[in-house]
């Protein structure tokens, strides 16, 4: 009998019937943590989702890391834009943000 414990929906994947995205799982687990100690991150999530979700990504790697690498592009591209967007309307708050960040070097 296979259960389900991932769901794709709003063009991400996320742990079924919640608000955690498959994400959040896959970052701890790249960084080392065990599925217990990630179950102390998400409490709300049982441990067999936890290795659902595990099993998931280990079953379907380049698709979910491909997917992680597009979702980062897409974000570094939106945060550039925004700060372009931000740089021409306030040049003047730029400038003071960057001489005060100057001075704090400097300070240190």
């Amino acid at each position: 009998m296979s259960k389900d414990y991932i769901e794709k929906r709003k063009g991400g994947y996320w742990v079924k019937d919640s608000r955690i995205s498959l994400d959040s799982i896959v970052y701890a687990f790249k960084a080392g943590a065990s599925p217990e100690t990630i179950k102390h991150k998400f409490p709300l999530l049982r441990l067999e989702e936890i290795y659902g979700a595990i099993t998931f990504y280990l079953a379907n790697e380049k698709k979910v890391d491909d997917y992680l690498e597009e979702a980062n592009t897409q974000l570094e591209s939106t945060a550039a834009a925004r700060r372009k967007q931000i740089q021409k309307a306030k040049p003047e708050l730029i400038k003071r943000l960057k001489s005060a960040k100057q001075e704090s070097e400097v300070t240190r």
